[in-house]
């Protein structure tokens, strides 16, 4: 029996039930209580079923306080005749003062964080009995310990009430917000209008032809990003070397023609500028992995030990390695292979709860069209990418095709997929010599 003791999980029952009892006796703990504890976060059933109880009641707006505690558990099924009253009475009489519910509250949480740990310790042991591979165990333990180590426990069903408390609470932060937008800003007014930003936990896929500006519009987008969130953004490369990237991300924030940062030849005035830009950058978190043969499994491994990450840039999805299926150049194959690589995106971008921005490559089907603005059915492997992706942006330029053309400069931004809301075009300035794009109407001045 004694052994059988000391074989139980992590808890404290004092803790839980002074908890319970500093709401009880005071409603003013109930909004702290909850922003830092989940149901399952209670050890023992009949704390998890009160706590549950006055969450649910907290949600509705509703009066907490021990008799309308006791009426809503009735009304839920979990009132016992003989015990209940007695037991909610109880925890208030042996919680010392509600004034130090914040120390309850931590001991709870860390009682709890073990437990879950002790959990994952397990399934990651079953997961080696198993016989799986070194590198899926692996992969399964870290994210494992991720989610852990970012406040979330044992995935499972989750009540109505807990999601629109979340729901709430969201809004309650947009609503304080000074940002018009709920989503991270691409820098870019017109395109943040029409797909809310960069929301967290989304794929957005940005396609063209080569040579229409993926990477810029990229590169714009995450020094937008590292400027004004103050995130980290994080770039995996698997076509340019960092070195380019940092050139061109240069050329942008200095205003000096690329082709002079290629030659090096700079004037006094040049050298300020990039004096000036350099100190700009370095004020930037962004980080760049330029390894060409990465895998989705080794970028979340990688975006899950950084800290206050905001956004993830993929470039691009054509030159990514699948972890588990055997690189071929059999179509169907690579139709395979892509939809594998989408959906782990998918998951990753849900798991990191940031947004994901992948670029990919377009088919040559639009060369053929008098038309040559790409559509959905344009994506190479589309079938898989379309599905996956939440939004779907795509990159045209008409004097790419026609050097006469009167859109001199001028880009089009085709938002062709948008869960968040409406589709449509957005025209853009084309600034070749710094690489970089802006809202139509803005034009850079030398001093």
């Amino acid at each position: 029996m004694d052994e059988l003791l000391a074989r139980q999980l992590p808890h404290s029952l004092e803790a839980e039930q002074a908890t319970l009892g500093s709401m009880l006796i005071d409603a003013r703990c109930v909004p702290e209580v909850i922003e830092q504890l989940k149901p399952e976060d209670f050890y023992l059933q009949q704390n998890r079923d009160i706590f549950e109880t006055i969450y649910t009641m907290f949600s509705y707006s509703q009066r907490i306080d021990p008799v309308t505690v006791l009426d809503q558990m009735r009304q839920r099924g979990i009132y016992e005749e003989t015990t209940s009253r007695k037991y909610v009475l109880q925890l208030m009489e042996i919680t010392p003062t509600a004034a130090n519910v914040k120390e309850y509250v931590k001991i709870v949480r860390d009682q709890s964080l073990l437990r879950h740990l002790s959990e994952a310790a397990s399934e990651i042991s079953q997961t080696i009995t198993e016989g799986t591979s070194a590198a899926d165990a692996l992969d399964a333990a870290e994210r494992k310990i991720y989610a852990l180590r970012h406040g979330r426990g044992k995935e499972g069903l989750y009540p109505l009430s807990a999601v629109l408390f979340d729901v709430y609470t969201r809004l309650a932060e947009l609503a304080k917000s000074d940002n018009a937008i709920p989503g991270l800003s691409t820098g870019l007014a017109d395109l943040d209008h029409m797909i809310s930003g960069l929301n967290r936990s989304d794929l957005i896929l940005l396609a063209s032809r080569p040579g229409m500006g993926k990477t810029s519009m990229a590169l714009n987008i995450a020094l937008h990003a590292g400027k004004f969130s103050g995130k980290t953004v994080v770039m995996f490369s698997l076509e340019m070397s960092r070195e380019q990237l940092g050139m061109r991300l240069l050329s942008t924030e200095s205003f000096i023609d690329n082709k002079k940062l290629l030659t090096g030849r700079l004037s006094d005035a040049d050298w300020n500028k990039l004096t000036s830009a350099t100190a700009v950058l370095n004020q930037i978190d962004l980080q760049i992995d330029d390894n060409p043969v990465i895998t989705v499994a080794d970028m979340n491994a990688k975006c899950r030990r950084v800290e206050n990450l905001g956004l993830v840039i993929i470039d691009y999805l054509q030159l990514m390695q699948s972890a588990g299926t055997k690189q071929s150049n059999n179509g169907e194959n690579r139709q395979q292979i892509v939809a594998e690589i989408t959906r782990s995106l998918k998951i990753m971008a849900k798991e990191l709860n940031v947004p994901v921005l992948c670029l990919s490559q377009l088919s040559r089907a639009n060369e053929a069209r008098s038309n040559k603005r790409p559509m959905l059915s344009d994506l190479r492997e589309s079938g898989a990418i379309e599905q996956d992706a939440d939004i779907v942006l795509f990159l045209y330029r008409e004097d790419y095709y026609n050097e006469n053309s009167e859109n001199h400069n001028v880009a089009e931004c085709i938002v062709a997929k948008n869960r968040h809301g409406e589709t449509g075009t957005i025209s853009l300035q084309w600034l070749p010599e710094y690489t970089a794009f802006s809202s139509l109407e803005w034009k850079h001045h030398e001093e």
